[in-house]
């Protein structure tokens, strides 16, 4: 895996081929299998993702009680054309939310980079496949590009929000998906990592506090922040706005802010919203047994 996005633009400007197919080119040299191979694993990644976003159901409930109905209420305002956001956004947000409630509800999602974030991925491709009508294979070449600025935030960073809070997973997945979208938009690789590298420092600090250890709350709603937040910095990229911070170097501020981020708000259900008032009468109605309303 590459450990840097520089090291993947250069291999793409010697070789002439496209930020996806390098990415590929090294999953095929690390797993050891064909690009044939490779592609139908990714394919099949992408198949997982729309049946997750299909899966979902009205009405559905954590067993917590704490989420799962949330896409089911958008969807009632969006149908009454109430929403402020646009079409496409408001697709987005949606699916955002169905993906992140399959995940709180025991069903079978894509962890892309991680179960707590993802609905970032999904929601944003699945939806601009929608809108432009674009192949699935176009959309398996933006998983790759997806990939591989994950892979490259894993080796400098972290994509755990135990070690790095949730700027490693919402954060990561946002900024992968804003790539991605870059790439099936037109744009070319500067444009790529510009989007990667906007959407991330968008969400540098983010802690990591699920209220009674649950990837419940605030985890759905902030897969709908993670989704929208790729969608502007997409735009932003392709309009031609820069980074003024390089994209690795945004990912390794990423790793020293979590470093120095205090245990409590990394995955241990402590501080932040879990801590709050309200944070912990969850907590202690969780361990009763005593499911709570939505």
């Amino acid at each position: 895996m590459y450990s840097s996005l520089e090291r993947i633009l250069e291999e793409s400007g010697k070789s002439g081929q496209p930020f996806w197919k390098v990415v590929q080119a090294e999953d095929c040299h690390e797993e050891n299998i064909s690009e044939e191979a490779s592609f139908a694993r990714m394919a099949g990644m992408y198949a997982s993702m729309k049946a997750s976003v299909a899966g979902y159901e009205n009405g559905m409930s954590s067993a917590s009680g704490l989420v799962g109905k949330e896409a089911g209420i958008l969807h009632r305002r969006i149908e009454k054309k109430e929403m402020l956001a646009g079409d496409f956004v408001s697709s987005v947000m949606e699916k955002a939310l169905k993906v992140a409630a399959c995940n709180a509800c025991m069903r079978r999602i894509v962890a892309a980079p991680t179960a707590g974030s993802c609905g970032v991925l999904p929601a944003v491709l699945i939806s601009y496949q929608e809108k432009t009508n674009c192949s699935d294979d176009k959309m398996v070449e933006g998983l790759y590009v997806a990939a591989g600025i994950g892979g490259v935030i894993g080796q400098r960073a972290s994509l755990s929000g135990a070690q790095g809070g949730c700027q490693a997973e919402i954060g990561s997945a946002s900024a992968m998906a804003a790539g991605a979208l870059a790439y099936l938009d037109g744009g070319g690789n500067m444009e790529i990592v510009n989007a990667c590298a906007l959407a991330l420092k968008g969400l540098l600090g983010l802690a990591c506090d699920p209220v009674a250890g649950l990837v419940e709350v605030p985890c759905v709603k902030r897969n709908v922040i993670g989704a929208v937040n790729a969608v502007t910095s997409c735009d932003m990229a392709r309009a031609g706005i820069v980074s003024k911070i390089p994209a690795d170097e945004v990912i390794d501020a990423m790793h020293t802010i979590g470093a120095k981020m205090p245990v409590e708000i990394r995955e241990t259900g402590i501080g932040g919203l879990a801590g709050t008032k309200t944070g912990q009468k969850i907590a202690r109605a969780m361990k009763d047994n005593r499911p709570q309303g939505l």
